[in-house]
C-alpha cells in the first residue's frame, strides 16, 4: 500500500511521515516507503499545522535543538536576538507558528520518531 493523506492516525500502529510535500528530502522519503509497499499516513505540517502535544512528544524524545533546520530559509529569517537567544519555550513558540523551521521528514513509527532521511537509516528502520 502507499501513502495515505491525512492529517491523523487512525489506528497506533500506522506509521506517519511528517513534513512538506515539495521538501527534496520528503519526496525520497515518500518514494522510498512506496517503493518497498510500506503503508504511511503523510501530514504536511506547512498546510495542516502541528499540534503541541505531537511537538512535545518529539521534543522528549528528540530534544529540541534536533528538530529545528539551521540550514534553511526560515531558520535566516528569524530575527538574529532570537536565534542567538532561543531556548525552549522561544523554540516551541516558533516551531508552532512557521512548522517549516522544523527539520523533516520526521518518521514516526508508532514506536520511535526519526529525523531526516537517510537510506540505510530507513532500511535499519524496517528490518524484519
Amino acid at each position: 500500500m502507499t501513502g495515505l493523506e491525512g492529517d491523523k492516525r487512525s489506528q497506533s500502529d500506522v506509521i506517519a511521515l511528517y513534513g512538506i510535500r515539495n521538501c527534496d528530502r520528503m519526496k525520497k522519503a515518500r518514494a522510498w516507503l512506496d517503493a518497498r509497499g510500506i503503508a504511511y499516513v503523510f501530514h504536511d505540517y506547512k498546510q495542516a499545522g502541528l499540534d503541541e502535544a505531537t511537538l512535545r512528544v518529539w521534543i522528549d524524545e528528540l530534544g529540541w535543538p534536533a528538530l529545528i533546520n539551521r540550514r534553511g530559509q526560515m531558520w535566516r529569517k528569524l530575527d538574529p536576538e532570537l536565534r542567538e537567544t532561543l531556548d525552549e519555550a522561544g523554540a516551541v513558540r516558533v516551531m508552532l507558528t512557521t512548522p517549516a523551521i522544523i527539520r523533516r521528514p520526521i518518521l514516526d513509527t508508532g514506536e520511535r520518531r526519526h529525523i531526516g532521511f537517510d537510506e540505510a537509516d530507513y532500511e535499519h528502520i524496517f528490518e524484519s
